[in-house]
């Protein structure tokens, strides 16, 4: 397994004039030392409006930051939300290209649709017709970075002309897709598609284990790829909090899930929000929240690798650490991620890179007939020019008048 990080950029109320800054400088200063001691990837959320539960609604911001503070560490979207109307099909290819150029050709690129009420109906983004804009607009944007010009799309949610998006993103063809999954429906919907599946639900080594398994019989038996590659990986989240003290990171790390329940079910499932007075983490502190229903990762070294023996006969391919949760001190994460993944998560490199192998040469029969199998556009028929305007400011194109009578 590889072992990365996702990044909430959660922020419990009150907040005082410097809380969002510190929390942002707070991040950035833990993905830099990640990247120092060897963390897989660190995975940024979009998501609008969630007060207290996400301030991320710009992580292709955040990410180019990251990315100029890292040199090995790769940089997903976890996820970027491709209705049209939260995030115009064009301007997402040309974003990811340019994070991609940036950062040297580190971006993973995720996808989703966004499920949220405060988010959806803002952006005017009806609920039934989400997942087929998320399905139009990831074959859309594919194209655009690979396609020279891209060729035009007449579609139901996109209407795009003849363009050559630019820049074209470093890694080719395109960067590893991922799709965000809370259910078995959209594991496999991921692997029918041939991308990676983001999987964000909280579940059991044994659930994991049967997710994997059909994920995995679907990439080698039915997938029909939406990209021009396919990108076969399925990872899971996980909290955690590792230190020397293992009643000190279970008592830290319990109660920033708590609130990362309180706070997801406040904006998902039960909540009624008032924008701007709402406070999550007040009704927490009144009602408390469940304690996570799975075994969790808080704990000495000696006891995550203990807990994570159970997950690497799972056939996970990476984990994604939650440790930015609540009011976990900036303190407590860098502590833990600079103790995990120095003395827990090296053990597992050298397995990795031999797992890998041997999933590449197993799967690449099944991927040379899944491209085969992949949807092929055709080219205009007719040549497209694009006539300038021919005024601009003082400028003109027009001739002169002539001078005189």
């Amino acid at each position: 397994m590889k072992f990365g990080l996702l990044y909430e950029l959660q922020l419990p109320r009150p907040w005082g004039p410097d809380s969002e800054y510190n929390l942002v400088q707070n991040a950035l200063e833990q993905i830099e030392l990640a990247d120092r001691v060897g963390a897989a990837s660190a995975w940024a959320v979009e998501h609008h409006f969630l007060e207290e539960y996400a301030h991320s609604s710009a992580p292709e911001v955040f990410l180019a930051a990251c990315s100029q503070r890292t040199k090995n560490i790769r940089l997903g979207h976890g996820i970027v939300a491709l209705p049209p109307a939260m995030n115009p099909t064009f301007r997402v290819a040309e974003r990811i290209a340019m994070l991609d150029l940036v950062s040297g050709g580190r971006v993973e690129f995720g996808t989703g649709e966004t499920s949220s009420n405060a988010e959806i109906e803002a952006f005017h983004v009806p609920r039934e017709e989400k997942r087929p804009m998320w399905r139009e607009a990831l074959e859309v944007v594919v194209r655009m970075m690979v396609e020279e010009p891209f060729q035009g799309h007449n579609g139901k949610y996109i209407k795009a002309p003849v363009r050559n998006v630019i820049p074209k993103p470093r890694q080719k063809p395109h960067p590893p897709l991922w799709v965000a999954c809370s259910q078995l429906e959209m594991i496999r919907v991921a692997a029918k598609l041939g991308i990676g599946a983001l999987t964000f639900g909280f579940v059991s080594p044994e659930e994991a284990r049967q997710y994997t398994e059909e994920y995995y019989r679907i990439i080698e038996t039915e997938c029909e790829p939406v990209g021009y590659t396919v990108n076969a990986n399925i990872a899971f989240t996980m909290f955690y909090l590792c230190d020397r003290n293992g009643d000190r990171a279970r008592e830290i790390g319990r109660d920033g899930a708590g609130f990362f329940f309180q706070s997801f079910g406040h904006h998902y499932l039960f909540g009624e929000h008032e924008p701007g007075r709402t406070s999550i983490y007040d009704n927490y502190k009144k009602t408390g929240a469940p304690a996570p229903a799975q075994p969790d990762g808080f704990g000495t070294p000696e006891e995550l690798r203990s807990y994570l023996k159970q997950w690497e006969d799972t056939g996970v391919d990476q984990i994604l650490l939650l440790a930015q949760n609540g009011n976990v001190p900036h303190d407590a994460i860098c502590s833990s991620h600079e103790l995990f993944f120095t003395q827990v998560a090296p053990e597992y490199h050298e397995r990795e890179e031999r797992r890998q192998k041997e999933k590449a040469e197993r799967l690449a029969p099944a991927i040379e007939r899944a491209l085969k199998r992949r949807k092929q556009i055709e080219a205009p028929r007719e040549k497209t020019v694009v006539k300038a305007y021919g005024k601009f400011g003082i400028f003109s194109a027009e001739p002169p008048a002539p001078s005189g009578s």
